[in-house]
């Protein structure tokens, strides 16, 4: 756990929604909460276009990238390219409950097989240097928490795991799509509480339905770790406290403008290599949030962004509409020099 500790704060995987570039927009918000890529299957890391997969900016550490798979080989193969391509930790998903993740025979339906589960831990344990971890649910369809989630952890313990994400909420593998089970059934996070509770040398982290840093700051005082999800991405100008309140980091916290800012060279240098401005600013719309000028922030980005040839000028132009008369000046002032 010892290299592991200081993982308070992490971004969940989110399919179609953690690629680079959000994951470099939310770096600039924020120094130290850990970043995870969305899932990637073995398959795809083995015989797929790795640079397209797996690759990302250095400005994006610490980042984990979470490996989608149940063959022990595949797996351990898999860890060693993504080690080889710099990531801080590699990841198991045992927790998706998609039918096409299903069809695969892993996700969430591992946790009915945690022998195998440690199988893979084991076999990429011995491939690779970066630590190896685990991302679970509490159980599965008709499962019982209390002995599902024990019978997981001590099977990836026995393995070496460095530590363990747990979902507080159960997967229903039939009869419920995954945006039913966002929500249905209840979260339980006492039950990851108690795990905490037996295995106190293990960094547990604790996912699921987290809505503030208030949260955070809570469940904290119980656990090794927080992971957000669909807070982070739909309202992340609160990823701008966590370097202030999750890390105790002196100074003032980073503001959605100083975010959007920092990471205008990002795009500037992705617009160089032909990637489109709405690929990156898409990741932004919620950065506003309950804020004056932020439904003209996301028209502006939505509507003139996905145009042929849109460049920065449309986030600056975005920019502007929600900033104050000072934030107006200021970039009224950038924008006169690059003119000139």
């Amino acid at each position: 756990m010892d290299r592991y500790k200081t993982h308070k704060f992490s971004i969940a995987p989110m399919m179609d929604w953690t690629d680079r570039h959000c994951r470099a927009f939310h770096r600039h918000l924020s120094r130290h909460a850990l970043l995870y890529t969305e899932m990637v299957t073995t398959g795809a890391v083995i015989h797929g276009d790795r640079e397209r997969l797996l690759g990302f900016s250095d400005l994006e550490h610490p980042v984990a990238c979470q490996l989608g798979g149940s063959d022990p080989a595949d797996m351990a193969r898999s860890a060693k390219i993504v080690e080889a391509f710099g990531y801080d930790e590699v990841n198991i998903n045992v927790g998706c409950p998609s039918d096409r993740v299903q069809s695969g025979s892993f996700g969430a339906c591992l946790m009915q097989e945690p022998e195998l589960v440690a199988d893979c831990v084991r076999a990429m344990k011995d491939a690779v240097a970066i630590p190896v971890t685990v991302k679970c649910r509490i159980g599965v369809d008709e499962q019982d928490p209390e002995t599902a989630l024990d019978a997981m952890a001590d099977a990836v313990v026995a393995a070496g795991v460095d530590a363990l994400w747990v979902h507080a909420r159960k997967a229903w593998l039939q009869g419920l799509s995954p945006k039913e089970n966002r929500d249905i059934p209840p979260l339980d996070y006492d039950r990851v509480k108690r795990l905490k509770q037996r295995y106190p040398d293990l960094f547990i982290g604790l996912n699921g339905g987290l809505q503030t840093l208030d949260d955070a700051e809570t469940h904290l005082q119980d656990l090794d770790g927080v992971m957000f999800g669909r807070a982070a991405y739909h309202t992340p100008q609160i990823l701008g406290e966590v370097d202030r309140r999750i890390y105790g980091v002196a100074g003032e916290d980073v503001s959605p403008w100083q975010a959007v800012r920092a990471y205008l060279p990002y795009i500037e240098d992705q617009l160089s290599k032909d990637v489109r401005l709405a690929h990156m600013t898409r990741h932004m719309l919620g950065l506003f949030h309950g804020r004056p000028g932020a439904r003209s922030w996301r028209r502006i980005l939505t509507v003139e962004g996905i145009k042929p040839g849109a460049g920065t000028e449309i986030v600056e132009k975005a920019l502007a509409a929600v900033s104050p008369v000072d934030e107006c000046e200021d970039l009224s002032s950038r924008q006169a020099d690059h003119a000139a």
